[in-house]
């Protein structure tokens, strides 16, 4: 049988009361001293107690449990986030339970179900992305919730969001400043904030140094390596492959890279990679890959603190939607085409 503070107040000799508000941190409310605070943490230490905290969140109606949804835990991207977001709920105070939903809504509504019903204090959600309605449904039942990483306009919801669509910009703009005009995109999950944007400054960056947008150089189906090794196959096999790409993920690049490497091609002598998200060993490769890095270290900590601000004031909290500026790293994998095409004719 587990050990109660009243079998404390029994071994310390002191009352019940005394005990809970020791147990409690408030001893100085109650202007308990030191030496009768030394003398209670001394027997629950001696007979190991543990406080029940179901029944202390049942008595407070507050768990200290935040829950989290995830899209992909494989993906480093995520991994790093949900890390983030680990550390800070701790320093608050908060434990964390985490859902993996393998980029499946169905098993998303599922898990943030089951989150709520039990108990958890508020929730982090990183969606798969494609509706929304499950998740308006929580807001008006009054459920503290932030949304990261991928966002809805429509839904009134505080998010914790990356400005991917001049991310995308800039990294298409380098490519063309090189000489590059055949660009291939390698894209993530269709009809999702993130895609979404990515594609949107990929096009918007082409139509303004007048390039014509091929269609057959926008691919892919969802986030994952598989993918971009599928995609750089059916690339490289075209009639006019293309000079780079572009790829939207970690994961997208594990898989280009595999693809690239399986046809004996070189970065960036032969092909020219840009990538989205900077892969934490992408400055380590026999090719520091030039990419978009997201500002990951801090997305989770302040989707922590909004969530944190509401799960203490409610509904007196406006919405708050942050917008965060990705870092464009330049290191060697992008090739000057002219130069590229010289090399060609000199061989030829």
């Amino acid at each position: 049988m587990s050990t109660t503070i009243h079998d404390i107040a029994q071994k310390a000799g002191i009352s019940v009361s005394t005990v809970s508000r020791v147990l409690n941190n408030k001893t100085t409310k109650y202007r308990i001293s030191r030496e009768t605070e030394k003398i209670v943490l001394k027997a629950a230490r001696e007979l190991n107690y543990r406080p029940n905290q179901l029944a202390r969140g049942l008595r407070l109606k507050k768990t200290q449990t935040i829950g989290l949804v995830a899209p992909d835990l494989s993906n480093p991207f995520f991994a790093s986030i949900v890390k983030s977001i680990q550390s800070a709920a701790h320093k608050l105070g908060y434990s964390l339970v985490v859902c993996d939903t393998d980029e499946n809504l169905e098993l998303e509504i599922e898990h943030l179900n089951l989150l709520w019903s039990k108990g958890v204090d508020g929730l982090i959600v990183m969606p798969v992305g494609q509706k929304y309605q499950h998740l308006e449904q929580l807001l008006k039942e009054g459920v503290s919730l932030v949304l990261l990483d991928r966002g809805f306009d429509e839904l009134k919801a505080s998010s914790v969001l990356v400005d991917n669509f001049n991310g995308a910009f800039e990294a298409i703009e380098h490519l063309i400043g090189y000489g590059h005009v055949r660009i291939a995109i390698i894209q993530g999950l269709t009809n999702t904030y993130t895609n979404n944007g990515r594609v949107q400054g990929y096009k918007a960056a082409l139509a303004k140094h007048g390039i014509p947008i091929d269609e057959n150089l926008i691919v892919g189906r969802d986030f994952g390596k598989e993918n971009g090794y599928i995609e750089t196959k059916l690339l490289l096999k075209m009639n006019d492959p293309p000079t780079a790409i572009f790829a939207c993920s970690d994961l997208i690049t594990l898989g280009v890279l595999q693809a690239l490497f399986e046809e004996g091609l070189s970065i960036p002598k032969d092909i020219s990679l840009v990538a989205f998200d900077d892969i934490d060993f992408a400055p380590f490769l026999i090719c520091p890959l030039t990419t978009v890095a997201q500002p990951k270290e801090v997305m989770g900590e302040i989707a922590v603190k909004l969530l944190a601000e509401q799960m203490k004031h409610q509904e007196k909290v406006e919405v708050k939607r942050i917008v965060l500026k990705p870092k464009f790293l330049v290191r060697n994998s992008v090739y000057p085409l002219t130069r590229l095409q010289s090399m060609v004719k000199s061989a030829a």
